[in-house]
């Protein structure tokens, strides 16, 4: 394909299939897993985790832990956007869960409480956890409609989001990808209170990766399967 034909639609399907093809995501189409889609996982477009999914991957992830214990970290999972101080503390408080697990307590069999943790991922066994990338996922908060460009989602939750630009459209560049990324920091915030990293990319230039407290000037160039050479850029 020429390059004055290459749109950002192009972009979005060689990420998606190189997410697939290569590394083994599952991949879905947002509107397909919307509450009025062909395969609902959400009941509404407020919906930020695709529960379900979570819910399954916690309690495979977490064999020993008793039905109601999941229930109750996913309830704490699910309220994170909503903690006290905003979205760096709800942030903050996702990426410890992420790391350390969910503390809960369960009344034991024999008839004693129980302290434990319900691990979001399976650091051991990668496989073991639910890796899917959606693209178009709308997302409605405050009245604002937004729909990133694609959204990877591990075990339920949406760690990573991909800003893309038209590779060929001069106002198109990195630095409009860092904004819109801003804009949706303001108008979706629960979204990035799950998030990781986000990726902005327009093919040809560069694709940057981030956090969501990162000035653009800190976003770093993506790196190669080894983690250290720097991935090649025009």
């Amino acid at each position: 394909m020429k390059l004055n034909n290459y749109t950002e639609s192009d972009l979005e399907e060689a990420i998606l299939q190189w997410l697939s093809e290569d590394l083994g995501y599952r991949v879905a189409f947002g509107p397909d897993l919307a509450c009025d889609g062909e395969h609902p996982e959400r009941k509404s477009y407020a919906d930020i985790i695709l529960t379900g999914r979570c819910r399954s991957a916690l309690e495979r992830i977490n064999p020993t832990i008793p039905s109601e214990a999941i229930t109750d970290a996913l309830e704490m999972i699910t309220a994170v956007p909503w903690l006290p101080g905003g979205l760096m503390v709800a942030n903050r408080q996702l990426h410890h869960w992420l790391t350390d697990g969910v503390d809960i307590s369960y009344k034991g069999k024999d008839g004693l409480v129980h302290g434990d943790k319900v691990y979001l991922v399976d650091r051991h066994q990668p496989l073991n956890n639910d890796w899917l990338a959606v693209n178009q996922y709308t997302i409605i908060e405050n009245n604002h409609n937004r729909r990133p460009d694609i959204i990877i989602f591990v075990n339920g939750l949406p760690l990573a989001v991909f800003e893309l630009k038209n590779p060929t459209a001069p106002q198109a560049t990195i630095k409009s990808a860092f904004n819109q990324i801003q804009t949706y920091k303001a108008e979706i915030p629960s979204l990035f209170a799950y998030n990781a990293l986000c990726v902005l990319a327009d093919h040809v230039k560069s694709a940057l990766v981030g956090t969501i407290s990162a000035d653009l000037d800190r976003f770093v160039g993506w790196k190669s399967i080894d983690g250290q050479a720097i991935a090649k850029t025009n």
